[in-house]
Protein backbone atom coordinates (compact mmCIF):
# COMPACT_ATOMS: atom_id res chain seq x y z
CA UNK A 1 0.00 0.00 0.00
CA UNK A 2 1.26 3.67 -0.94
CA UNK A 3 1.27 5.39 2.45
CA UNK A 4 2.86 7.52 4.66
CA UNK A 5 6.11 6.25 6.25
CA UNK A 6 5.20 4.56 9.26
CA UNK A 7 1.44 4.50 8.61
CA UNK A 8 -0.68 1.26 8.73
CA UNK A 9 -4.28 0.72 7.25
CA UNK A 10 -5.61 -0.86 10.52
CA UNK A 11 -6.40 2.18 12.94
CA UNK A 12 -6.94 5.21 9.43
CA UNK A 13 -9.73 2.46 8.73
CA UNK A 14 -10.82 2.00 12.14
CA UNK A 15 -11.07 5.77 12.89
CA UNK A 16 -12.47 6.59 9.74
CA UNK A 17 -15.76 4.24 10.72
CA UNK A 18 -15.41 4.82 14.00
CA UNK A 19 -15.62 8.50 13.27
CA UNK A 20 -18.41 8.31 10.69
CA UNK A 21 -20.89 5.97 13.17
CA UNK A 22 -20.22 9.20 15.38
CA UNK A 23 -20.85 11.58 12.74
CA UNK A 24 -24.34 9.63 11.61
CA UNK A 25 -25.95 9.11 15.09
CA UNK A 26 -25.16 12.77 15.75
CA UNK A 27 -26.99 13.88 12.79
CA UNK A 28 -29.72 11.72 13.19
CA UNK A 29 -30.21 12.78 16.79
CA UNK A 30 -30.21 16.81 15.35
CA UNK A 31 -32.65 15.36 13.06
CA UNK A 32 -35.39 14.11 15.78
CA UNK A 33 -34.74 17.32 18.27
CA UNK A 34 -34.62 19.81 15.81
CA UNK A 35 -36.09 18.53 12.27
CA UNK A 36 -35.37 21.23 9.44
CA UNK A 37 -34.53 20.72 6.16
CA UNK A 38 -30.79 21.25 7.23
CA UNK A 39 -31.05 18.24 9.56
CA UNK A 40 -32.29 15.63 7.17
CA UNK A 41 -29.65 16.77 4.35
CA UNK A 42 -26.56 16.55 6.90
CA UNK A 43 -28.30 13.45 8.00
CA UNK A 44 -28.52 12.03 4.90
CA UNK A 45 -24.95 13.06 3.72
CA UNK A 46 -23.47 11.08 6.89
CA UNK A 47 -25.55 8.08 5.82
CA UNK A 48 -23.71 8.14 2.35
CA UNK A 49 -20.11 8.27 3.92
CA UNK A 50 -20.91 5.37 6.32
CA UNK A 51 -21.88 3.64 3.17
CA UNK A 52 -18.99 4.01 1.72
CA UNK A 53 -16.80 3.01 4.38
CA UNK A 54 -18.89 -0.50 4.18
CA UNK A 55 -17.63 -0.15 0.21
CA UNK A 56 -14.41 0.22 1.14
CA UNK A 57 -14.15 -2.68 3.92
CA UNK A 58 -16.79 -5.53 2.56
CA UNK A 59 -13.58 -6.81 0.22
CA UNK A 60 -11.68 -6.49 2.91
CA UNK A 61 -13.33 -8.24 6.40
CA UNK A 62 -14.87 -11.20 5.94
CA UNK A 63 -17.83 -12.51 8.16
CA UNK A 64 -19.31 -9.11 9.06
CA UNK A 65 -22.41 -9.23 7.01
CA UNK A 66 -21.73 -5.54 5.91
CA UNK A 67 -24.28 -6.25 2.43
CA UNK A 68 -27.09 -6.48 5.58
CA UNK A 69 -25.42 -3.18 7.00
CA UNK A 70 -25.70 -1.22 3.56
CA UNK A 71 -29.19 -2.66 2.98
CA UNK A 72 -30.39 -1.46 6.46
CA UNK A 73 -28.07 2.35 5.37
CA UNK A 74 -29.44 2.03 2.03
CA UNK A 75 -33.15 1.37 2.71
CA UNK A 76 -32.83 4.70 4.86
CA UNK A 77 -31.39 7.28 2.26
CA UNK A 78 -33.96 5.96 -0.46
CA UNK A 79 -36.69 6.61 2.18
CA UNK A 80 -35.66 10.63 2.18
CA UNK A 81 -34.68 10.94 -2.05
CA UNK A 82 -37.82 12.42 -3.20
CA UNK A 83 -37.43 15.00 -0.70
CA UNK A 84 -34.59 15.61 -0.99
CA UNK A 85 -35.36 16.30 -4.71
CA UNK A 86 -38.08 18.73 -4.04
CA UNK A 87 -35.99 21.01 -1.64
CA UNK A 88 -33.85 21.05 -4.78
CA UNK A 89 -36.84 22.06 -7.30
CA UNK A 90 -37.65 24.37 -4.76
CA UNK A 91 -34.57 26.30 -3.65
CA UNK A 92 -33.89 26.84 -7.43
CA UNK A 93 -37.13 27.98 -8.18
CA UNK A 94 -37.38 30.56 -5.38
CA UNK A 95 -34.10 32.10 -7.15
CA UNK A 96 -35.80 32.82 -10.42
CA UNK A 97 -39.60 33.03 -9.76
CA UNK A 98 -40.03 36.52 -9.61
CA UNK A 99 -38.29 37.16 -13.29
CA UNK A 100 -40.66 34.17 -14.51
CA UNK A 101 -43.62 34.53 -13.10
CA UNK A 102 -44.79 30.63 -14.75
CA UNK A 103 -42.75 29.03 -12.27
CA UNK A 104 -45.24 30.23 -9.31
CA UNK A 105 -48.46 27.55 -9.79
CA UNK A 106 -45.54 24.79 -10.25
CA UNK A 107 -43.67 26.46 -6.69
CA UNK A 108 -47.33 26.17 -5.02
CA UNK A 109 -47.46 22.49 -5.85
CA UNK A 110 -44.18 21.54 -5.24
CA UNK A 111 -44.60 23.12 -1.64
CA UNK A 112 -47.51 21.16 -0.93
CA UNK A 113 -45.83 18.49 -1.87
CA UNK A 114 -42.90 19.14 0.55
CA UNK A 115 -45.17 19.46 3.30
CA UNK A 116 -46.17 16.30 2.85
CA UNK A 117 -42.97 14.69 2.33
CA UNK A 118 -41.87 16.66 5.36
CA UNK A 119 -44.44 14.89 7.57
CA UNK A 120 -43.36 11.66 6.31
CA UNK A 121 -40.29 12.25 7.13
CA UNK A 122 -39.91 13.03 10.19
CA UNK A 123 -42.14 10.00 11.01
CA UNK A 124 -39.89 7.69 9.45
CA UNK A 125 -36.78 9.80 11.41
CA UNK A 126 -38.78 9.54 14.81
CA UNK A 127 -39.05 5.31 14.27
CA UNK A 128 -35.74 4.86 12.83
CA UNK A 129 -34.44 1.79 14.70
CA UNK A 130 -30.65 1.60 14.59
CA UNK A 131 -30.42 -1.19 17.02
CA UNK A 132 -29.18 -3.73 14.75
CA UNK A 133 -26.77 -1.73 12.95
CA UNK A 134 -25.01 -0.44 15.99
CA UNK A 135 -24.75 -4.19 16.89
CA UNK A 136 -22.74 -4.96 13.18
CA UNK A 137 -21.27 -1.77 13.80
CA UNK A 138 -19.56 -3.10 17.06
CA UNK A 139 -18.53 -6.64 15.37
CA UNK A 140 -17.18 -4.94 12.41
CA UNK A 141 -15.41 -2.67 14.29
CA UNK A 142 -13.64 -5.84 16.50
CA UNK A 143 -13.75 -7.32 13.01
CA UNK A 144 -11.24 -4.55 11.78
CA UNK A 145 -9.15 -4.59 15.36
CA UNK A 146 -8.63 -8.28 15.30
CA UNK A 147 -7.23 -8.08 11.79
CA UNK A 148 -4.14 -8.56 10.92
CA UNK A 149 -2.31 -5.07 10.32
CA UNK A 150 -0.69 -6.46 6.84
CA UNK A 151 -4.17 -7.69 5.35
CA UNK A 152 -5.90 -4.80 5.71
CA UNK A 153 -4.98 -2.91 2.53
CA UNK A 154 -7.77 -0.40 0.90
CA UNK A 155 -6.19 0.43 -2.15
CA UNK A 156 -7.72 -2.40 -4.23
CA UNK A 157 -11.14 -1.82 -3.33
CA UNK A 158 -10.89 2.10 -4.25
CA UNK A 159 -8.96 0.90 -7.66
CA UNK A 160 -12.33 -1.32 -7.88
CA UNK A 161 -14.66 1.66 -7.68
CA UNK A 162 -12.41 4.14 -9.54
CA UNK A 163 -12.51 0.76 -12.25
CA UNK A 164 -16.45 1.23 -12.53
CA UNK A 165 -16.36 4.85 -12.72
CA UNK A 166 -14.29 4.76 -15.72
CA UNK A 167 -16.62 2.10 -17.48
CA UNK A 168 -19.41 3.91 -16.90
CA UNK A 169 -17.35 7.44 -18.22
CA UNK A 170 -17.30 4.96 -21.06
CA UNK A 171 -20.52 4.64 -21.54
CA UNK A 172 -21.69 8.08 -21.17
CA UNK A 173 -24.04 9.04 -23.84
CA UNK A 174 -25.26 12.91 -24.09
CA UNK A 175 -28.56 12.00 -25.19
CA UNK A 176 -28.98 9.50 -22.68
CA UNK A 177 -28.63 11.17 -19.38
CA UNK A 178 -29.83 8.08 -17.51
CA UNK A 179 -25.83 7.09 -18.26
CA UNK A 180 -24.61 10.29 -16.51
CA UNK A 181 -26.72 9.77 -13.72
CA UNK A 182 -24.90 5.79 -13.50
CA UNK A 183 -21.66 7.51 -13.50
CA UNK A 184 -22.70 10.05 -10.57
CA UNK A 185 -23.65 7.48 -8.40
CA UNK A 186 -20.45 5.25 -9.00
CA UNK A 187 -18.24 8.72 -8.82
CA UNK A 188 -20.01 9.07 -5.54
CA UNK A 189 -19.30 5.62 -3.83
CA UNK A 190 -15.39 6.20 -5.13
CA UNK A 191 -15.36 9.83 -4.19
CA UNK A 192 -16.37 8.89 -0.69
CA UNK A 193 -13.83 6.03 -0.03
CA UNK A 194 -11.05 8.17 -1.46
CA UNK A 195 -11.88 10.62 1.29
CA UNK A 196 -11.48 8.05 3.61
CA UNK A 197 -7.78 7.20 3.09
CA UNK A 198 -6.02 10.46 1.59
CA UNK A 199 -4.99 10.97 4.57
CA UNK A 200 -2.84 8.57 4.39
CA UNK A 201 -1.85 8.77 0.76
CA UNK A 202 1.65 9.92 0.02
CA UNK A 203 1.94 13.20 -1.19
CA UNK A 204 -1.71 13.18 -2.90
CA UNK A 205 -2.50 16.38 -4.36
CA UNK A 206 -3.79 19.41 -2.67
CA UNK A 207 -6.99 20.25 -4.03
CA UNK A 208 -8.18 17.07 -5.24
CA UNK A 209 -11.22 16.16 -3.05
CA UNK A 210 -12.65 19.75 -3.44
CA UNK A 211 -11.60 19.31 -7.59
CA UNK A 212 -13.79 15.39 -7.48
CA UNK A 213 -16.72 17.60 -5.05
CA UNK A 214 -16.75 20.06 -8.22
CA UNK A 215 -17.64 17.37 -10.97
CA UNK A 216 -19.44 15.01 -8.98
CA UNK A 217 -21.69 18.80 -9.05
CA UNK A 218 -21.85 19.44 -11.95
CA UNK A 219 -23.24 15.78 -12.52
CA UNK A 220 -26.07 16.19 -10.30
CA UNK A 221 -27.14 19.19 -11.50
CA UNK A 222 -27.98 17.48 -14.83
CA UNK A 223 -29.59 15.27 -12.43
CA UNK A 224 -31.46 17.84 -10.30
CA UNK A 225 -32.82 18.93 -14.18
CA UNK A 226 -34.00 15.57 -14.91
CA UNK A 227 -36.30 14.99 -11.83
CA UNK A 228 -37.71 18.66 -12.31
CA UNK A 229 -38.52 17.89 -15.53
CA UNK A 230 -40.36 14.74 -14.62
CA UNK A 231 -41.99 16.14 -11.58
CA UNK A 232 -43.10 19.07 -13.90
CA UNK A 233 -44.87 16.02 -15.73
CA UNK A 234 -46.76 14.89 -12.94
CA UNK A 235 -47.89 18.62 -12.22
CA UNK A 236 -49.63 19.37 -15.62
CA UNK A 237 -51.97 15.93 -14.73
CA UNK A 238 -53.59 18.17 -11.72
CA UNK A 239 -52.61 21.10 -13.09
CA UNK A 240 -55.40 24.00 -12.42
CA UNK A 241 -57.58 24.34 -16.11
CA UNK A 242 -55.71 26.64 -18.04
CA UNK A 243 -52.84 26.35 -16.89
CA UNK A 244 -50.00 26.05 -19.54
CA UNK A 245 -46.97 24.12 -18.52
CA UNK A 246 -45.05 24.60 -22.16
CA UNK A 247 -43.14 27.61 -20.62
CA UNK A 248 -41.95 26.07 -17.72
CA UNK A 249 -41.05 22.90 -19.37
CA UNK A 250 -38.93 24.56 -22.03
CA UNK A 251 -37.61 26.27 -19.36
CA UNK A 252 -35.98 23.82 -17.19
CA UNK A 253 -35.08 22.42 -20.68
CA UNK A 254 -33.15 25.23 -21.09
CA UNK A 255 -31.35 25.04 -17.53
CA UNK A 256 -30.94 20.70 -18.54
CA UNK A 257 -28.99 22.06 -21.41
CA UNK A 258 -26.86 24.46 -20.12
CA UNK A 259 -26.27 21.85 -17.16
CA UNK A 260 -25.05 19.56 -19.67
CA UNK A 261 -23.20 21.74 -21.47
CA UNK A 262 -21.58 22.37 -18.63
CA UNK A 263 -20.79 19.11 -18.02
CA UNK A 264 -19.51 18.08 -21.02
CA UNK A 265 -16.73 20.98 -21.14
CA UNK A 266 -14.87 19.11 -18.49
CA UNK A 267 -16.07 15.63 -18.19
CA UNK A 268 -12.67 14.07 -18.94
CA UNK A 269 -11.29 15.41 -15.85
CA UNK A 270 -12.70 12.36 -14.40
CA UNK A 271 -9.38 10.77 -15.86
CA UNK A 272 -7.25 12.45 -13.23
CA UNK A 273 -8.59 11.96 -10.62
CA UNK A 274 -7.13 8.23 -9.25
CA UNK A 275 -4.72 5.87 -10.87
CA UNK A 276 -5.57 4.22 -14.23
CA UNK A 277 -4.79 0.50 -12.73
CA UNK A 278 -3.28 -1.26 -9.94
CA UNK A 279 0.41 -1.39 -11.31
CA UNK A 280 0.27 2.99 -12.11
CA UNK A 281 1.48 5.33 -9.55
CA UNK A 282 -1.38 7.21 -7.48
CA UNK A 283 -1.96 10.75 -8.71
CA UNK A 284 0.17 13.56 -6.93
CA UNK A 285 0.97 16.71 -6.17
CA UNK A 286 3.12 18.37 -8.74
CA UNK A 287 6.36 19.99 -7.20
CA UNK A 288 6.22 23.89 -7.35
Amino acid sequence: MIVKENMNAQPLLLDSLNARWERYNLELKNCREEFSEEAVHDFRVSARRLLASFDLLRTMIRGAKIKRMRRLLKDQLDNLDELRDTQVMLAGISENVHDFPPLQPFEEYLQRRERKLMRAARREIKSLKIGELARRMRKLAEAIAESQPDGLDPLPAVDEAYARVIQRYERVDPAQPATIHRLRIAFKRFRYMVESIHPALEDFPNGQMKRMHEYQTLMGEIQDMEAALQKLAEFEKTAPEGYDPVPVRVYYMKQHALALSHYLEDKGEVTTFWRAAPDQPLPKENPS
